[in-house]
């Protein structure tokens, strides 16, 4: 017992020491013997063994040695779980990617994350069309015995979350919960919290239908507006495929199909995306950025990220699950830009 919490200490206080890269921390875990051996550590010990050097005024072993004693405190005492990079039981879709979270923490049924996934995201600003789009594909996928992979967040993520979680519930009352999929959250702060507070219920619904919330966070660790975007890594990066159901000009969620295409993920668009509510709350939002880039207060990039120019490229358009998996055996380009813009318009 005494040497795993020795182990567990080590693999905590590599997991928070923010300016090492994956490869680094994995490089120094295999140097070091105990959390003790990385504590007495200097700043040039570390740039030493990683071969590099590390411009941080921040180390200080002794500390995040005491962060990581009172961290597995909290892990221990709210019942919280984690998945090491290196070990079996880690996600081996996430652990393709060159920038997967060392530990991986969670509450509930991680291995939902195995199998079949697919990760549902889009807009906070939904529209009644985009919302019963998630719903019903998130519900299909569950019933056809695959995970939904979502953010938990306002609008389409917790659309896709309940209709995986009802999805969930029938399935237990049909005596089919075997052949069902589940749902997993991926937040953007520690998972013993729930943003936002308002889906609480929605959470715990997700844990009692055998899902899963996961963070790459240690418990306490509160929620900021960088840590959505590397949340939304994740949520790419557990699938082989990433479904936008709606996103508006700039929306987050076309930051998870970027990421998605990074990691040689299959983008699809949802027809949802391109129904006339959805263009007008796409109208509404372009306008707004326009005005703050103006103002310098947002990149002309994001004003440039749109659905329509993922189009162009190539990402076809389902018109729900059934049409996703029949998407996902088709002949990459199959569905032409211009087929699709003629169906949809």
């Amino acid at each position: 017992m005494e040497n795993k919490l020795k182990d567990e200490l080590l693999l905590i206080s590599l997991h928070r020491i923010s300016f090492l890269s994956l490869a680094e921390k994995i490089i120094l875990l295999k140097k070091l013997d105990s959390f003790v051996d990385l504590a007495l550590m200097s700043l040039n010990d570390i740039c030493s063994v990683c071969g590099r050097e590390i411009r941080s005024s921040v180390w200080d072993g002794k500390q995040n040695q005491a962060a990581a004693e009172r961290e597995l405190r909290i892990i221990e005492a709210k019942k919280i779980h984690w998945l090491f990079y290196a070990g079996s039981e880690y996600p081996a879709l996430l652990r393709e990617c060159p920038n997967a979270p060392f530990l991986l923490f969670y509450r509930g049924n991680s291995g939902c994350l195995f199998g079949r996934t697919v990760s549902v995201v889009g807009t906070r600003r939904v529209t009644q069309e985009g919302r019963r789009a998630a719903w019903e594909f998130s519900r299909d996928a569950v019933n056809a015995g695959c995970t939904v992979v979502s953010g938990l967040a306002a609008g389409i993520d917790s659309a896709a979350h309940r209709g995986a979680v009802e999805a969930c519930f029938s399935a237990v009352e049909a005596g089919s919960e075997a052949n069902a999929g589940k749902t997993a959250a991926v937040l953007p702060c520690g998972c013993d919290e729930v943003l936002p507070h308002s889906n609480a219920a929605l959470a715990e619904k997700i844990l009692l239908s055998g899902g899963c919330l996961v963070s790459e966070y240690v418990p306490g660790v509160p929620a900021e507006p960088w840590r959505f975007v590397q949340r939304n890594r994740i949520i790419a990066a557990l699938s082989p495929a990433a479904v936008v159901i709606q996103a508006p000009r700039g929306s987050g969620a076309l930051i998870t199909a970027q990421y998605a295409l990074e990691y040689n993920r299959d983008v699809m668009f949802h027809k949802a995306c391109f129904c006339e509510n959805a263009c007008k709350v796409s109208s509404l939002v372009e306008n707004e950025l326009s005005r703050k880039a103006m103002m310098g207060k947002v990149s002309r990039s994001k004003t440039e990220n749109t659905a329509e120019r993922y189009l162009e490229a190539g990402a076809p358009v389902i018109d729900g699950y059934e049409d996703y998996v029949k998407c996902l055996a088709e002949v990459p380009g199959i569905r032409s830009a211009e087929k699709q813009q003629l169906q949809l318009f």
